[in-house]
């Protein structure tokens, strides 16, 4: 039975007002403060790249959740004010402005921020793309843009490559992959990709190393390559990963290692719990540490922390998952795929780019790709790899 009564969740973006819906569904009714260093209540980060940054969307569409629903939590959301220390002792979190907030239990939702050049700084038309205001001012840069090099070739900079083609804007892609998320799809679904994003006139720079950009009289001109090649760009988009916002923890006690450190039911320390993008928790089933980031992580490891906040003793075990949006395609990942795992088409048909996929190694399925086949590939998920954890 919990002893708490009141939670602080540190991050009040999509995994930090998951946790605070859990807790109240799940019948917490004591004191409940979500802390956040943006100004603008939760939003989802998904559409960032694809709606609000095409103009589909007017960025108030990304809101999580509209006034009355965040009144109803019964929370007070302390906005605009990020957390700079944690003591573990009193679990008491001092924010930049000062104010210590105190609670039974602290829940660390503090996400990651993306990574940069070193040179990118003060550099008029480069851009990042994590928040609300990045995909505002990317957007406006984008209206006066002739050139665009995207730098990475990730989910995010793939992303961003096909967004702005569909705004008419000529966008190179640049990364030292052999295909767009080689990593994450193996080479079947990647090299369709790439021909994917060819075909619709995305100039692809692959197996390039950037090493720096170039500018003149304070504003972009072009992305430079390790083989001396300068790609000319009026905006520049880095899109080079994210790295967990954990510096405001390093004395806290804490043990920091590529995120803040978990065991099986997220908890960091006593009173004390991770959840989305900055939590790193150990699997069970993988007897590995995780960690993920993705929208659908965010909210069911919620669930688990919530739980776990008010007695119980969950492990969190999913299988991984994320889902990405380019062009027409609309590609989702469950498990992994290894480069080497043996691939079998089990639906549909890969040339018309409507298909789904087993990934196996050693004969055991580790994974499955649906490639615009959404259903089917969620029931495939089921029948091949069920509740169980993937291996890798």
């Amino acid at each position: 039975m919990s002893t708490v009564s009141d939670v602080l969740v540190v991050g009040a973006s999509a995994a930090g007002l998951a946790t605070a819906e859990a807790l109240r569904r799940k019948g917490f009714t004591g004191g409940l403060t979500l802390l956040g260093d943006e100004a603008e209540p939760p939003y989802d980060r998904p559409p960032l790249s694809k709606q609000v940054l095409s103009g589909a969307w007017e960025p108030e569409r990304a809101r999580l959740r509209d006034r009355d629903a965040l009144d109803a939590l019964g929370a007070t959301f302390a906005l605009g004010d990020p957390a700079v220390s944690l003591d573990l002792t009193t679990r008491g979190v001092r924010t930049a402005s000062g104010a210590v907030l105190r609670a039974d239990a602290v829940v660390v939702a503090t996400g990651v921020r993306p990574r940069v050049l070193p040179d990118q700084a003060g550099l008029g038309g480069v851009h990042v793309l994590r928040t609300l205001a990045d995909a505002v001012a990317l957007r406006s840069d984008l209206r006066n843009a002739g050139r665009l090099v995207v730098v990475g070739d990730g989910v995010l900079g793939a992303e961003v490559a096909a967004t702005a083609r569909g705004l008419g804007v000529d966008v190179t892609l640049a990364g030292p992959q052999p295909a767009p998320l080689a990593a994450q799809l193996g080479p079947l679904a990647a090299g369709l990709l790439a021909d994917l994003h060819a075909e619709h006139g995305v100039r692809l720079r692959l197996n390039a190393a950037v090493v720096g950009l170039v500018g003149r009289d304070g504003r972009v001109t072009g992305v430079r390559l390790a083989d001396g090649d300068v790609l000319p760009a009026d905006v520049v988009v880095v899109a080079l990963g994210a790295v967990p916002n954990t510096e405001w923890l390093l004395d806290s006690g804490l043990v920091i290692d590529n995120g803040v450190v978990c065991d099986a039911g997220c908890r960091a320390a006593a009173g004390v719990y991770a959840v989305g993008d900055v939590a790193r928790w150990h699997h069970e089933r993988l007897g590995a540490s995780l960690r993920l980031e993705n929208r659908t992580n965010a909210t069911e490891q919620a669930g688990v922390v919530a739980d776990n906040v008010l007695g119980a003793d969950r492990a969190y075990l999913p299988v991984p998952y994320f889902w990405t949006d380019q062009f027409d395609a609309k590609l989702q990942v469950f498990g992994v795929l290894p480069a080497d795992a043996e691939v079998s088409v089990e639906d549909g048909d890969v040339t018309a780019r409507r298909f789904v996929a087993v990934y196996r190694r050693a004969g055991e399925p580790v994974g499955v790709l649906g490639w615009n086949m959404p259903k089917q590939a969620r029931q495939l998920r089921q029948r091949a790899l069920g509740q169980a954890a993937v291996p890798r």
